[in-house]
């Protein structure tokens, strides 16, 4: 054994800016072992010729390639393994950017709802069109007194997904127009979805067009709702409007984002059209 050509496992791990650690991993995988190893110290050395296979697999661990996939290749080192070991990680690339891509989007929705709750006129009715969407629903009855108790709701809207859905600040509850005309604000008639762009949903997805409606938004949840349904039930007949469909009620800023129940932000939107002209 000539000393002078070999190193230390610490030395090589420096030079190769990885952890002794990945090495001994490598040692275990089959991938690189030492050149020698003391029997009596148990000290680990590495030759210069082993450099190269060392570089290899740093290399393709940067590509992001598996090291099962990586002692496939070391074991068949060949052009043509290579080549297809590459192109099948760029396949794995591409799909892992369009997975980002969609996790960037929702970081987006959720930003803008959030600043958009955040800058909320309290207490105010207010006239908008709400934008066209795509909205999962289902008629399940219940008179919620906090988060916890849209929790099965939730459930059952994510049953036979093969993917979970992430509902941070989109999942809402309804009345429906029967009720809302008969001024029954106590209980809700369903639970729904709005999806954004990016989602997927295997089931029944309606899409709704562009809407104007009757909105307000006020500091709290659900269980404070009622007077402001109350409200805005008073807005829609003394303006001489009729509501068009059940309510859309969402806690913009909640649990999810905080524990402190100040902060909440609530909105009601109750899609309307307006009364036809009585006519003598």
């Amino acid at each position: 054994m000539e000393d002078k050509k070999l190193f230390r496992i610490g030395d090589v791990a420096k030079m190769f800016h990885i952890s002794v650690g990945s090495l001994r991993h490598y040692e275990q995988m089959g991938l690189l072992k030492p050149e020698y190893t003391d029997e009596d110290t148990g000290y680990r050395y590495y030759s210069v010729r082993q450099f190269e296979v060392l570089n290899t697999i740093r290399y393709l661990r940067v590509l992001d390639m598996p090291l099962d996939q990586i002692a496939d290749f070391l074991k068949n080192r060949d052009i043509d393994v290579m080549e297809d070991k590459l192109l099948r990680q760029k396949e794995l690339v591409a799909e892992k950017l369009r997975e980002l891509a969609v996790i960037e989007r929702k970081i987006e929705h959720r930003l803008q709802q959030l600043r958009d709750a955040r800058s909320s006129k309290l207490n105010v009715i207010q006239l908008k069109e709400v934008p066209a969407c795509r909205v999962v629903w289902i008629k399940d009855s219940l008179a919620p007194k906090s988060y916890l108790d849209l929790e099965y709701a939730i459930r059952r809207l994510e049953e036979n997904q093969r993917e979970s859905l992430v509902f941070l600040g989109k999942v809402g509850i309804g009345i429906s127009k029967e009720n809302l005309l008969a001024g029954q604000f106590a209980q809700y008639d369903l639970v729904f979805l709005v999806l954004d762009e990016e989602d997927t949903y295997e089931g029944t997805v309606e899409e709704h067009l562009e809407e104007l409606c009757v909105s307000i938004r006020f500091c709290g949840s659900h269980k404070e709702a009622g007077a402001y349904y109350q409200q805005l039930m008073e807005y829609i007949k003394e303006h001489k409007i009729e509501a068009a469909g059940f309510s859309r009620e969402i806690t913009m800023i909640d649990y999810g984002m905080t524990d402190d129940t100040g902060k909440f932000v609530t909105e009601i939107c109750i899609p309307i059209i307006a009364r036809k002209s009585d006519s003598t």
